[in-house]
């Protein structure tokens, strides 16, 4: 495990020079945008860290300007994708849900300066707690209309290098559409910090609108109240008509496992639920040499993605390493993105979220003692039952309160970023040396992302119980 820097004082090593109101170049008249159920899934924060000028200390040395550019790059960007300047809203005639008013209130944008080096943060992959004071975080007393959905903080490093933080609510944009927002961003910074003066018009604009993703907007409607059913009884028998959530069922088993344990594992489960933050690098190489071992020489004629084979190879190694009883319950979730699975189609360039999970549950013993090809099956499976009719049983079961999962040491949850290569948006005219997500509210989250050397290798963030670090990582780097 990676030796965590000593700055001592946080406060002292970070100081905050200039705080602004970001607001549209171009305002929009105010108006309600109602959001999804997927939208209001998790309407947090969501924050990234971006890295720059890590082996160039000379490329940046105007703090002002880097400002100045990112500033003029946000105000152009907020004019296109103006819900980012708006706020998150309740609805009280409508069960207290949220909804995005688009009132123009701005993002906000802090300057900060250290006298710590970039290098001194060792590998830049791997997650430390420094990293929390690259980012801005509003305090949040409640008032979602004070709260703004987007917030950056940009910091100079004593040898001239600088971090970009960025906060952006999930409510507002799922992973592809934040990354979308941020390119437009980090292309109209560019510009302006080139002193150009003709910013160049995006390939394709955003779709705001949720409305073709609204229940009843597309396809037939679910049956009102599939959902609470599901949540009420996992048992209950539903007519052969109707698609069933299987993320959903999944989770509530997760939950009603964890509540028939033991008192003194319940106790033990909250000590322990402290979660390890670390990387794994595979090389594309690597990968290749994987699928070989597992597969075969030559496969027999079966074929498998990246993705798929190490997410197999991740829940293999993670069961073993948890040590559970071969008949406890272990799911394996993915998100997968809906956009091309809703009848018809979501529009391209639809800015909101649109991402579902599919499942995965067997046994402890069952995960343990199947091949890896079986596990990619059972993927490929939970992937392909992700149709129209499961996205709307999907949405309308997580149409409920929103509540935060119990400690859930079973669940395996995968957020596949290889087809969103962060680290090349070029916020200060070059690619990031790294983007580095912090940690999640579900800190067991895996992050697969494209390693910045190896366009078809994969950067693994999983969080971790620290008793079961040392087996996983001896598991899953020699399948043994």
């Amino acid at each position: 495990m990676a030796t965590e820097p000593d700055f001592g004082d946080y406060l002292r090593v970070i100081s905050i020079t200039k705080t602004a109101s970001v607001f549209p170049k171009v305002l929009h008249p105010p108006k309600i945008l109602t959001l999804s159920n997927l939208d209001r899934q998790c309407p947090v924060h969501m924050y990234l860290v971006f890295f720059y000028g890590h082996e160039n200390n000379n490329l940046f040395v105007d703090r002002d300007s880097v400002f100045r550019g990112l500033k003029c790059g946000l105000e152009e960007a907020l004019s296109v994708w103006y819900p980012a300047a708006g706020r998150l809203t309740l609805n009280p005639s409508d069960g207290n849900k949220l909804n995005l008013w688009c009132n123009n209130k701005g993002a906000i944008l802090v300057e900060a300066e250290t006298q710590v080096e970039i290098s001194e943060l060792g590998d830049l992959s791997q997650y430390n707690d420094f990293l929390e004071k690259l980012v801005y975080k509003p305090v949040f007393d409640g008032d979602f209309s004070q709260m703004p959905l987007v917030v950056a903080q940009v910091t100079k490093f004593g040898c001239g290098g600088y971090s970009i933080g960025i906060g952006i609510s999930h409510s507002l944009f799922d992973g592809p559409a934040a990354y979308d927002f941020m390119c437009a961003w980090a292309s109209n910074s560019a510009v302006i910090m080139k002193q150009h003066k003709a910013l160049e018009l995006p390939d394709k604009l955003p779709v705001h609108d949720r409305g073709t993703l609204l229940m009843g907007k597309f396809g037939h409607e679910a049956p009102k109240g599939v959902g609470a059913k599901f949540l009420q009884n996992g048992n209950d028998v539903v007519p052969s008509v109707l698609t069933r959530a299987a993320a959903v069922d999944h989770l509530y088993q997760l939950i009603m496992q964890a509540a028939a344990a033991s008192s003194d594992q319940i106790k033990l489960d909250q000590i322990e639920n402290n979660y390890v933050h670390k990387t794994f690098h595979l090389s594309g190489a690597l990968i290749e040499s994987l699928k070989r071992e597992v597969f075969g020489g030559d496969m027999g004629g079966f074929s498998c993605s990246s993705f798929e084979v190490v997410a197999a190879h991740l829940w293999k190694a993670k069961t073993k390493a948890l040590g559970a009883r071969k008949e406890t319950m272990v799911c394996l979730q993915f998100a997968v993105d809906a956009r091309n699975k809703v009848e018809p189609p979501l529009p391209e360039g639809f800015s909101g979220n649109a991402y579902v999970l599919a499942s995965v549950a067997l046994t402890a013993g069952q995960v343990e003692q199947a091949t890896h090809k079986a596990i990619v099956e059972k993927i490929r499976e939970a992937k392909n039952s992700v149709t129209s009719n499961y996205v709307k049983a999907y949405m309308e079961a997580v149409a409920g309160p929103q509540t935060s999962l119990p400690p859930l040491k079973e669940l395996t949850l995968i957020s596949d970023w290889t087809r969103m290569p962060f680290h090349k948006i070029g916020f200060l005219q070059e690619a990031a040396a790294y983007a580095s997500p912090l940690v999640s509210p579900i800190p067991q989250v895996a992050y697969f992302m494209q390693n910045p050397r190896d366009n078809r290798g994969i950067d693994m963030r999983v969080g971790l119980l620290p008793h079961c670090l040392s087996a996983f990582t001896r598991y899953f780097l020699t399948n043994k």
